[in-house]
């Protein structure tokens, strides 16, 4: 077992909350926006939204509350030599446009080269859930859960796919249901070497399906 200390320049950059909101002024905030749609937050089928969409954001968005470097910080070496592909497909993933605040619904895959360690295939199911537990775009999504992997447990290379569907234009807009986003983040033997890359999309891509929106 290897027990890594997380360089300091990947730690997430996010601003302090060190004035946040507190959670009475949140719910408050949300009986404005009722208002402002029309309706009246005092009505019996509105009198408790303020609560729980407070409820809800707090899971929306608790990856701003975790370290993704920390997940990543234990890793093992007792693997015989193991050096092959390590490839988690169809990942759910469940994450929220920064620009409108809407659902972003879809599935990653994500692959590593090892270099003489690993770490528990649930952990990079983790990181991709902690970066999506935020406001995101999804180009910035696919890198910063590359780019974590790839720092922490310094692999050969690191290989992540994201396909999804963005409700800021199925359901509002341009209403173009149906339409996915691929996205993707090569590094190292995945960037440099066309027959590596070529294996893993040859291993993602033969589940390929409909993707939520």
């Amino acid at each position: 077992m290897n027990i890594q200390t997380p360089p300091a320049e990947i730690i997430p950059t996010h601003a302090s909350l060190t004035e946040r909101p507190s959670r009475a002024e949140a719910e408050a905030a949300v009986r404005t926006l009722l208002r402002w749609t029309g309706d009246d937050p005092d009505r019996e089928g509105l009198i408790d939204t303020p609560a729980r969409v407070v409820r809800a954001y707090e899971e929306f968005f608790a990856g701003y509350e975790t370290d993704p470097v920390e997940l990543l910080a234990r890793s093992f070496e007792e693997t015989d030599g193991y050096d092959e592909m390590v490839v988690l497909r169809d990942i759910r993933l469940e994450s929220h446009c920064e620009h409108h605040v809407v659902p972003i619904l879809g599935r990653a895959h994500i692959a590593y080269l090892p270099a003489g360690r690993v770490v528990g295939i649930s952990k990079l199911a983790r990181v991709l859930e902690v970066y999506a537990k935020r406001l995101q775009i999804q180009e910035k999504l696919t890198a910063q859960v590359a780019n974590c992997i790839n720092d922490v447990l310094k692999p050969k290379g690191v290989a992540v796919v994201i396909e999804a569907a963005h409700q800021c234009m199925t359901t509002r807009g341009i209403h173009k249901p149906g339409v996915t986003m691929v996205t993707s983040r090569m590094l190292g033997a995945f960037r440099d070497d066309a027959s590596t890359r070529r294996e893993f999309l040859a291993m993602i891509g033969g589940q390929r399906g409909a993707v939520e929106g």
